[in-house]
């Protein structure tokens, strides 16, 4: 099976660049760019994924630091998105290899964002959704055994 085309369906020529504007600045993302998250979020942007709630700045930030200390070359390929207005849905591949066991794989989240804009082109609102159990916790070498005799009990 293969993933669908990407398709960018924006109503108006701002919102376009507006996600552009952030599909180019996630998929370059890296530690040395982290201090232009102000280029993208407000101050006081809201950030939510399976494992974080946060709200400003600093806190958006220091989650993406602590993705490359525990994480080894994680990207972001964005396969999709839906904007209209001052929102967009992108979903999106985060690519990597675990620093702490099996460097060797390649791993793969599929999910997908919830952005919402402010009127001068900001993130104020980020909420990502993705499945923690099927797409992180079922590899781990321990836990993955568990996850996935729990989801065949649950199956049957």
């Amino acid at each position: 099976m293969h993933e669908p085309e990407a398709t960018t369906t924006p109503t108006t020529p701002a919102a376009h660049a507006r996600v552009e504007r952030l599909i180019r600045f996630f998929e370059s993302l890296s530690p040395q760019r982290l201090g232009e998250l102000g280029s993208i979020y407000t101050p006081n942007a809201y950030f939510k994924d399976p494992f974080n709630e946060v709200r400003g700045l600093a806190e958006i930030r220091a989650i993406f630091e602590h993705m490359y200390v525990a994480l080894e070359k994680p990207c972001f390929v964005v396969t999709g998105t839906v904007a209209q207005d001052d929102e967009c849905f992108v979903t999106w591949n985060f690519e990597f290899r675990m620093k702490a066991w099996d460097r060797q794989t390649l791993q793969t989240i599929r999910g997908t964002s919830h952005l919402k804009f402010t009127t001068d082109g900001l993130v104020d609102y980020h909420r990502d959704y993705w499945d923690a159990a099927e797409e992180l916790y079922e590899k781990l070498p321990v836990v993955g055994s568990l996850m996935r005799w729990l989801k065949k009990r649950a199956n049957s």
